[in-house]
């Protein structure tokens, strides 16, 4: 599945980026909080400019390397500056359009699920919460599935994410516990979104935010070794998985 161009907030944003138009930000609306505005810009930044987390992971990268919702194409960029075999992968046919434009040589306009097995790489790198776009638990238990077939014997995972329980913390214990230990309340990561940018307005969608300790559970059982590599100041994190052998 890929993005259509009218149904793609993100896509239409860098093209106009690209194009001069440099004022506009993207609108991000979510069910737990207020409208949250990410500037153009932000998504062009440069390797000095990126988080220490997203620098940390870039130069962990190694061999034959994918960046998985590459966007505008900066890690890749960067990635493929330095000598990397990176492939920029995004469902936006505007994005993969952009990451052509700035010079990235191997770019796929695939949905993840879509790629073949017999396609092996040695990094899998997801940045700015990239592994949200399994949505959920179960999403995220699917993709470690799909990965294991696609990464080379001594492959990696590099991801980050955050744990956002600090945003359910308030002074009414009894709604927290029926937060975080329902049986039937859905893990508090798992956030619907919808972006727009201008007058187009994105499909809603799943993101999930994992925390650690449910990232290692789930990874574990489904073969993988979680490293931590770094821990940010706002419960964000770096992480490594790599496939127990």
């Amino acid at each position: 599945m890929t993005i259509h161009p009218d149904k793609d907030p993100i896509g239409n944003a860098i093209m106009d980026y690209m194009n001069g138009i440099r004022n506009e930000n993207i609108t991000v609306s979510s069910d737990i909080s207020e409208d949250d505005f990410i500037p153009v810009q932000y998504l062009f930044r440069t390797f000095s400019e990126m988080p220490e987390i997203e620098q940390k992971a870039l130069l962990l990268c190694k061999g034959r390397t994918l960046d998985i919702g590459a966007g505008s194409g900066s890690h890749s960029l960067f990635l493929q500056e330095k000598g990397i075999d990176i492939t920029a992968l995004d469902i936006s046919k505007l994005a993969c359009k952009c990451c052509k434009i700035r010079g990235i040589k191997k770019v796929k306009n695939k949905d993840f699920f879509d790629l073949s097995f017999n396609e092996k790489y040695d990094t899998l790198l997801m940045l700015m919460n990239g592994i949200g776009f399994t949505g959920t638990l179960a999403g995220l238990d699917k993709f470690l599935t799909y990965a294991r077939s696609l990464l080379t014997s001594g492959g990696q995972i590099l991801l980050d994410s955050s744990d956002i329980r600090y945003m359910f913390e308030d002074e009414d214990e009894e709604t927290q516990f029926e937060i975080f230990n329902s049986p039937m309340a859905p893990y508090y990561g798992e956030i619907e979104y919808i972006m727009t940018y201008k007058n187009i307005d994105g499909e809603p969608f799943k993101w999930l935010f994992i925390d650690p300790d449910t990232l290692k559970t789930i990874a574990e059982n489904q073969g993988f070794k979680l490293k931590l590599l770094h821990k940010g100041n706002n419960n964000d994190f770096l992480a490594q998985l790599t496939i127990r052998h």
